[in-house]
């Protein structure tokens, strides 16, 4: 078996600096990002057409810009209509929607609706890249629940580059079964996107992109909603925060600073069957959580990322920043709160898609960057799928790395973590999951009606390092006597992009 030292050495085609050693660490009180806040951004609600035909339509424009991420200080950033981030699109289910994105980048680029059921042909994936000065158009259908969903760049072998300079927003599903709940809804008052990032900064005040570890770049300051140093002014007696893991590496483990409970009510798919009451919540890069907050009038409590405590396996916990802590947003309660209705006891209720016995139908093992010995190539399709079957994968990490496991199209459910049954906080639907050392995670996922001989979707490790070093692959939904004719590519294997 080759050494972890010798495939290094052999990534020679994907020029990598690594940081040898270096853990780090939060910021000091009073620096950037210490003890000084600013109000928290909200991402604008995207505006939206609905058309005589039925079709909502969004318009994105992908372009530069500066933001002031710190205080005093402009930082080159790039953003989807704005200089960072981008707007909150919302749709509700049953509805078409139609988007059409610019690229004025000075390089291509793509848009991947992450978690989103929808054709392959306009999935945002490595095939679907809009060259500068050139506009896509995708168009579907949203039939899924009431979801928290995100959008991102997903260029092969730059991915992590495009949403460390600020690529990334949210895209949220409503449904008539949300609707009839009593939850905080009122967008930006007690219902808050937030974007969870680190980054490193230069002395100028630039995006600091080198020494990445082998986990990728890692920040020594959190950007929340695109700034450092935030904090919210709750008016309400709860307060639902969506929050999303934004970073490309790091691993947060969240909970409020006076060790309080807070109740999760959704996952990367949508709500939970009920409200499970937690003190800390970990996420992995690319998942998301729903969680609510209960304050009182006129205190202050701080959401907090505390050092990540399940590293088993881990053999460099230090290095990929499993020691660190954070303030991550301070919530400041009004000295008057407007009553908020209690949470309802059940939420969404989910039928399993299989038994938690169930033998799976496929095999995944993630190692350095790759899975099942393979690194990703554009031109090999690594399996096809029957449209409309329901399979079960189990997926392993035999690294002694963190890593994760995302799947394109689907949302899945977790049987069993090591045959045992997940904790309440997986238990409801997952499109990104994190794996830890050495356990086996048995996933449910059913491919529904989407098929295409051409265009496939992804899955990989959403650590985007990870990603771009290859740590991916891609498959077909084939439609019943379909055969598979898949796009040619000249960017091919990992080395290129």
């Amino acid at each position: 078996m080759v050494s972890r030292r010798g495939f290094l050495t052999g990534l020679a085609l994907v020029p990598v600096a690594y940081a040898a050693g270096c853990s780090i660490r939060p910021p000091a009180p009073g620096s950037a990002a210490g003890t000084a806040t600013r109000p928290l951004p909200i991402p604008p609600q995207a505006p939206s057409t609905l058309g005589a035909d039925g079709v909502r339509r969004f318009a994105l424009r992908v372009q530069t810009g500066s933001t002031k991420m710190l205080p005093g200080n402009r930082t080159p950033t790039w953003g989807y209509s704005g200089s960072v981030l981008g707007p909150t699109l919302r749709a509700r289910r049953g509805e078409e929607v139609a988007v059409t994105v610019v690229n004025d980048l000075p390089e291509p680029t793509s848009v991947h609706w992450h978690g989103m059921h929808l054709p392959a042909a306009f999935d945002g994936g490595p095939h679907q890249m809009i060259a500068p000065g050139a506009q896509w158009m995708p168009r579907w259908r949203v039939d899924q629940q009431a979801a928290t969903l995100w959008y991102h760049p997903h260029p092969h072998g730059a991915t992590e580059k495009h949403v460390q300079r600020g690529l990334a927003g949210f895209f949220l599903i409503d449904d008539e079964a949300t609707d009839r709940l009593d939850l905080p809804k009122d967008y930006g008052v007690e219902d808050i996107p937030l974007v969870i990032q680190d980054r490193r900064f230069t002395a100028d005040g630039g995006i600091d992109e080198s020494d990445a570890t082998d986990v990728g770049l890692l920040g020594d300051t959190i950007v929340t909603n695109g700034i450092a140093g935030a904090h919210f002014t709750v008016t309400t007696e709860r307060v639902r925060l969506r929050i999303l893991n934004g970073s490309s590496g790091r691993l947060y483990n969240l909970a409020l600073a006076d060790d309080r409970q807070f109740q999760l009510i959704g996952t990367d798919g949508g709500l939970l069957p009920e409200p499970v009451a937690l003190k800390q919540i970990p996420l992995s890069p690319g998942e998301r959580a729903e969680i609510v907050v209960t304050v009182r009038a006129g205190e202050n409590v701080t959401l907090r990322s505390l050092p990540i405590a399940d590293r088993d396996g881990i053999d460099r916990a230090a290095e990929f920043g499993f020691d660190d802590s954070f303030d991550i947003l301070a919530l400041r309660a009004a000295d008057t709160l407007r009553p908020s209705a209690a949470l309802p006891a059940a939420l969404v209720p989910m039928s399993p898609l299989a038994a938690a016995n169930t033998a799976p139908t496929r095999t995944f093992e993630l190692q350095w960057f790759m899975i099942n010995n393979h690194r990703m190539d554009m031109n090999r399709i690594d399996m096809t799928i029957p449209v409309d079957t329901t399979e079960v994968w189990s997926v392993r990490n035999k690294d002694n790395w963190p890593h994760n496991f995302h799947v394109h199209d689907v949302q899945f459910q977790i049987l069993a973590i090591d045959g045992n049954p997940p904790p309440p906080a997986l238990s409801g639907w997952k499109d990104t999951v994190y794996t830890a050392p050495g356990a086996t995670y048995t996933l449910a996922m059913h491919f529904a009606d989407h098929t295409d001989p051409t265009f496939p979707y992804m899955y990989h490790c959403h650590l985007l390092h990870h990603e771009d070093q290859g740590m991916m692959g891609q498959f077909l939904v084939l439609a019943p006597g379909q055969r598979p004719a898949p796009m040619r590519t000249d960017m091919g294997a990992m080395g290129h992009g």
